[in-house]
């Protein structure tokens, strides 16, 4: 019997290997597809989404609601509140689910809820929606930012505010226990200076207080009237923790060589946020009840500073000893 040569080897073997692949590939092929049309969107472990406070020609809220796995504590969950919960909802729920579920290797002394107050739209930011929610009385009117778009609108935090302390929170309880002894509100910018206008009408509403880069300088300082009535009432409790990025207060490297580099120089002088920051956490802690500190976060802008900034927060508002309060004692 004649052997087949070396290059006849060859064919056979490079056409059963072509028809192998092509066998395996078929059923690879339709299995891929198979798994791209069972694709559906991810979803936050924990979490469910909800819309609340339409009406009087706005848009809802959308509400993310994350609560941990297990019975809640006797006294019911401690709760952290986030403004801008399009941006900052999962990272948020990240933190608890590793942080707050590991107490050794964090310092988070709890597991806690958190309410994340967003809107519909599918953008990290509705500049619309926020530009009033979070902006103190009595507001403006700004041209829009696109073409065609709807003009901006500033001043509704008095509205805001109700709907945080009424309809919101009672809505939440109604899905899950609150202890309402421990309830954190944390705002960036915008929100920032919706924490501070809060905290001085509503000092009772929250434990814990984390205003995130407040614009404190908006509007002129639209928002000083309402700290000065604040601190011609009564003691309260209230904790406070302003933060801030420290490439607020000079470009960061990668920001030098940028050709607007000098406007926005310029506009981080003029919000001045680090020194304004810093110096209403001094004010704030002069008034009696409030224990009140500011913390620099090293190597971040006003937008990078957010990821820390949540971290500082959850463990301000939940560490692994709560502390009592009692308005108007020494501090």
């Amino acid at each position: 019997m004649t052997r087949p040569s070396r290059r006849a080897m060859l064919r056979l073997s490079m056409g059963f290997s072509l028809g192998l692949s092509a066998g395996i590939g078929l059923p690879l092929r339709a299995s891929a597809r198979a798994a791209a049309e069972a694709d559906g969107p991810a979803a936050l472990p924990g979490a469910v989404r909800f819309d609340l406070g339409a009406g009087e020609g706005r848009a809802p809220r959308r509400i993310t609601l994350y609560v941990p796995p297990g019975e809640a504590p006797a006294a019911g969950w401690p709760c952290l509140t986030l403004l801008d919960g399009n941006a900052l909802a999962g990272t948020a729920i990240d933190i608890e689910r590793v942080q707050a579920s590991y107490p050794a290797g964090s310092g988070v002394g709890s597991r806690f809820v958190i309410v994340a107050v967003g809107s519909p739209s599918p953008e990290a930011y509705d500049g619309v929606a926020r530009s009033w929610d979070y902006t103190p009385p009595p507001g403006r009117t700004y041209p829009a930012t696109k073409p065609g778009g709807p003009e901006l609108r500033t001043g509704g935090a008095a509205a805001f505010l109700d709907f945080v302390t009424g309809d919101l929170r009672n809505e939440v309880a109604r899905r899950c226990p609150l202890d309402r002894s421990r309830q954190a509100l944390f705002g960036h910018s915008f929100g920032g200076l919706f924490v501070l206008y809060a905290l001085a009408r509503a000092p009772e509403a929250f434990s814990h207080w984390i205003a995130a880069s407040p614009s404190i300088f908006w509007e002129d300082g639209s928002l000083l009237p309402s700290i000065d009535a604040f601190e011609k009432g009564s003691p309260v409790c209230a904790r406070v923790l302003l933060l801030a990025g420290a490439y607020e207060a000079e470009l960061a490297p990668f920001q030098l060589a940028l050709p607007d580099r000098e406007q926005r120089l310029a506009r981080l002088r003029e919000a001045g946020t680090v020194e304004r920051a810093h110096a209403m956490a001094e004010r704030l802690g002069r008034h009696p009840g409030v224990t009140s500190r500011f913390a620099l976060i090293p190597g971040r802008t006003h937008m990078s500073v957010l990821p820390e900034a949540l971290n500082e927060a959850v463990a301000f508002a939940f560490p692994p000893r709560p502390e009592t309060c009692t308005a108007g004692a020494s501090k």
